[in-house]
């Protein structure tokens, strides 16, 4: 035994930590959606060949060796919208780029304070917020905003009255970048079928993309936040902003506790 261990390098345990730290990775990035489904599913296809070797099952054998002889292939079709997801994450840009704490909470605060008053009054809106890559190369159309995240102007654009209600406002980098952007719908023949457009839109751009979606239902004015395909309904201002803070993750000052921490 202390053999064993005695043959081991350094090298060795560095290259057993990168292993592991890229399969932890891996399981974060697809905790939650529906990759971990089709995990389970190709983990049942491999207990089969197994099987099928120790049993001489040699039709399955053989049917299930040239299915898998093509694994990363069908890994690579399969899990296509992860691993771009993931591959995105190279060289990421934070969502609060160069700004204070105070900052970053304000404008989580000016988010939770227009979509409560949106839905208070049952008027519809999707927001679509940029987090760590970018999402330009999946937006149809829009018309530039340009302008600091304000409550109030937030609802000035999803109006009904307003020439660009229709669509994702979309917030990138801090600040209200464009509006009336179309999002990809989700294909997921999963999803409740009661489920409306802006709901598919934002859960289909989160499918795609590393972004954060706000959905205020205009039929009840439920608050809704859509991520890596998920989505989690019926939220109130505290429960909002408690979501938009851990996805959006604002960094705290050095040594300044989180509230409600001794």
């Amino acid at each position: 035994m202390l053999d064993v261990f005695a043959n081991i390098r350094l090298l060795d345990l560095l290259d057993i930590s990168i292993v592991a730290f890229i399969i932890y990775r891996i399981i974060l990035l697809i905790k939650g959606t529906r990759a971990v489904q089709m995990l389970l599913g190709l983990a049942v296809i491999l207990m089969v060949y197994v099987g099928s070797r120790v049993g001489d099952l040699h039709t399955l054998n053989w049917f299930l060796s040239n299915f898998l002889s093509s694994i990363i292939l069908v890994i690579v079709v399969i899990f296509q919208n992860d691993i771009r997801r993931a591959l995105m994450h190279v060289g990421r840009n934070p969502f609060f780029g160069g700004m204070t704490y105070r900052e970053e909470s304000e404008i989580i605060e000016e988010l939770v304070k227009a979509c409560v008053a949106l839905g208070n009054r049952k008027i519809g809106a999707l927001l679509a917020i940029e987090r760590e890559t970018g999402i330009k190369d999946i937006l149809e159309s829009g018309v530039p905003v340009e302008a600091r995240v304000s409550s109030e102007l937030i609802r000035a654009i999803f109006m009904p009255t307003s020439p660009i209600h229709d669509g994702a406002l979309v917030v990138q980098q801090g600040q209200l970048s464009m509006a009336g952007c179309f999002l990809p719908l989700s294909q997921n023949s999963d999803l409740n079928k009661n489920l409306g457009t802006r709901h598919r839109a934002a859960i289909g751009l989160t499918e795609l993309a590393d972004a954060v979606a706000i959905i205020v239902s205009e039929e009840t004015g439920k608050i809704s936040v859509a991520v890596n395909g998920g989505m989690t309904r019926n939220l109130d201002a505290t429960s909002l902003k408690k979501v938009l803070g851990r996805l959006l993750e604002p960094r705290r000052p050095k040594g300044k506790k989180k509230p409600g921490k001794g």
